[in-house]
């Protein structure tokens, strides 16, 4: 329900109609009497309220008229009261309006006068003084049993005195009713609304409520209150009647909803009241943004790590409720390193979790700042930012790396040591540096290599080589010393360093040593060389070797294939030491042979043997080519190393 606000309006109109008018008869035109028109009624859904006879009349908002709903009786509706009349109110919304109607009921002949007993007898002594009182015994009175003086405030009743001559005399004795305040306040709520927004002005209006008092005098005279530590307060803008308005800003974060009694007392002695409870909520306006518990937050992240990996969790609190305190977190665009944040981080929008999109390197980036922004579901959403520090932890992903001396492989640089150099001498000093940080970048310098230990030591902080002893004619000219340089990550990383030292007072010694050194190196690096070209090429000879063989194979096979498929004829199969001459063969018939094979090719030989006269071989022309390679063959077996005949 909306809340409305109420207009200052003391609005009173009155009619006079008599009574006995039939249903549907015309009271009046209240629209044109209010000064207001049929559309403001219908619209501000105009409605009688409040009112003990309201069933007696009837609004019709689409002609603005008051009309008779129920049959009046003036005698049944007031009695004896004059003048007799109702009222009741007529409440419009939007904005809201309270207006007073009162209707008289005018008393037309319609009754005529009826006694209870036709004759009443009393009994009055002569000597009687003035002033005397005589009960009227059982005389019958509409008011019998206890008198309320709510219902008839006096009684009037009729006395004729009558003698035996015929003589008489009539008095009415008006019987007035004293007032006791036997009745309590009695609260009627004519218009509530609830809930009511918790932006509303101060003086917006709650409710409409009248409060009446069947009592007279002081005993009727009623005052309404309420909790003054409330944010409400009572207007009265006619008699008995008082509007519920708002005293302060209302909060729906502090207080949900009011329970507002409202208590009504009269004057009486003893004073009596009565208590009318009103629940009041309060709706949410979306008047509270998002907030962080902190301005700024710091999240840790180590480098190197992988992508989607959750750094930190955002949470942020709105006081208001339902779809206005529903967050979204939503990242501000902003560059880092020259690109896009978006595309290093993201915050997922229901939850606030902060992912990293790509992999940190410490080295390139220590730190990244991101905007988050919270924002509610309200219309229009409210919102509020934070600040994320993201600091990239170093991994030791990073080895030492030597700027002295400079290692090359052009040249071999030595450093001289003189032979009188005393203990202690500074013969150079290793500098390294570590990319990494804190203790990934701590070094130390060891000295791993070095032909004579005795004579040379490393700083461990500093990698200063200087002398421990002093040198002797026994110590080698060329001293090649390695250090190792070292970090305290963990695990730990080095790099190693090579440093030629010559001991000698000349630098002609010097030369002359390390000329061999270098001529020495150049072999070695030359020696390298050319085993690597040997086994090159010996591989490419291998398979050089094995493609030829392959080669040899395929072309073999397909040229068996082609004799096979030749048009020469088929030499029929004869047993291994015979050739017949009346067919194909290879040898005459005359001769057999044996052929003895050793494993040793000089110790096999062939035997021949003849058997008898030589036969003659018929060969037809197209065997000629048979006939000359077995005249080949024969002449082959005669130069054999031993035949025997």
């Amino acid at each position: 329900m909306a809340v409305c606000s109420i207009s200052n309006t003391n609005a009173q109109i009155r009619y006079s109609v008599p009574e006995e008018m039939k249903k549907g008869s015309l009271i009046g035109n209240v629209a044109h009497d209010l000064g207001l028109d049929a559309h403001r009624l219908r619209s501000g859904r105009a409605r009688i309220v409040s009112g003990d006879s309201t069933e007696f009349v009837e609004l019709k908002t689409d002609k603005g008229i008051l009309v008779v709903k129920e049959r009046i009786d003036r005698e049944e509706l007031c009695a004896e009261t004059t003048p007799c009349s109702f009222t009741f109110e007529i409440i419009l919304e939007n904005p809201m309006e309270l207006h007073h109607v009162t209707v008289e009921i005018l008393d037309v002949n319609d009754h005529s006068p009826v006694f209870s007993n036709d004759l009443l007898n009393l009994e009055i002594s002569e000597s009687a003084t003035p002033g005397a009182r005589f009960l009227l015994g059982s005389a019958e009175d509409p008011d019998v049993g206890v008198n309320d003086y709510e219902k008839a405030k006096k009684y009037e009743i009729g006395i004729e005195a009558k003698d035996q001559g015929g003589l008489g005399n009539s008095a009415k004795v008006i019987v007035e009713i004293i007032d006791v305040n036997d009745n309590i306040p009695v609260i009627s709520v004519m218009s509530f609304s609830s809930p009511v927004s918790e932006d509303a002005m101060i003086g917006t209006t709650i409710g409409i409520f009248s409060v009446k008092d069947l009592d007279a005098g002081d005993n009727g005279l009623v005052e309404c209150s309420i909790d003054k530590n409330s944010p409400f307060k009572l207007q009265s803008s006619l008699r008995n009647y008082y509007t519920l308005v708002t005293d302060a800003a209302l909060d729906r974060e502090r207080v949900a909803e009011y329970n507002i009694t409202i208590t009504a007392t009269d004057s009486g002695s003893p004073a009596l009241s009565s208590q009318k409870t009103l629940n009041l909520k309060v709706s949410d306006v979306n008047d509270n943004p998002p907030r962080f518990k902190n301005n700024v937050y710091t999240a840790y992240v180590a480098e190197n790590n992988s992508p989607g990996l959750s750094i930190f969790t955002l949470s942020a609190q709105d006081e208001d409720w339902n779809q206005n305190a529903r967050v979204s977190y939503l990242l501000e665009e902003t560059t880092v390193a020259g690109s896009s944040v978006s595309s290093f981080i993201s915050v997922n929008a229901d939850t606030g979790v902060v992912h990293a999109l790509r992999g940190f390197d410490y080295e390139q980036m220590k730190s990244v700042r991101v905007c988050v922004k919270a924002q509610d579901g309200g219309s229009p959403p409210l919102s509020s930012n934070v600040t994320l520090d993201i600091i990239i932890q170093d991994q030791n992903d990073n080895a030492p790396q030597v700027l002295y001396p400079v290692q090359t492989g052009a040249s071999a640089l030595a450093e001289i040591v003189p032979r009188a150099a005393d203990v202690g001498y500074l013969v150079t000093k290793v500098v390294a540096v570590d990319v990494d940080s804190g203790q990934n970048a701590w070094l130390s310098y060891k000295l791993q290599k070095a032909p004579d230990r005795a004579l040379f030591e490393v700083g461990l902080q500093n990698g200063e080589i200087r002398t421990v002893r002093q040198v002797t004619d026994k110590d080698a000219v060329k001293q090649k010393l390695t250090v190792v340089v070292e970090d305290n990550g963990q695990p730990s990383r080095s790099a190693v360093v090579s440093i030629n030292v010559a001991v000698a007072d000349s630098f002609p010694e010097v030369l002359s040593e390390f000329s061999d050194f270098t001529h020495e190196k150049q072999q070695n690096e030359n020696l390298t060389f050319y085993l690597v070209l040997a086994l090159a090429a010996v591989s490419f000879l291998f398979i050089t070797c094995v493609v030829v063989i392959i080669s040899v194979k395929i072309y073999r096979w397909r040229q068996s294939r082609f004799l096979y498929q030749s048009n020469l004829p088929v030499i029929p199969y004869y047993p291994p030491h015979y050739a017949d001459t009346g067919v194909t063969g290879t040898l005459p018939h005359g001769y057999n042979y044996e052929v003895c094979m050793t494993t040793d090719s000089r110790k096999s030989d062939c035997k021949f043997s003849t058997l008898g006269a030589q036969s003659v071989l018929v060969v037809e022309p197209g065997f000629s080519e048979t006939m000359q390679r077995a005249m080949k063959e024969t002449r082959v077996l005669d130069n054999g190393d031993s035949p025997e005949m």
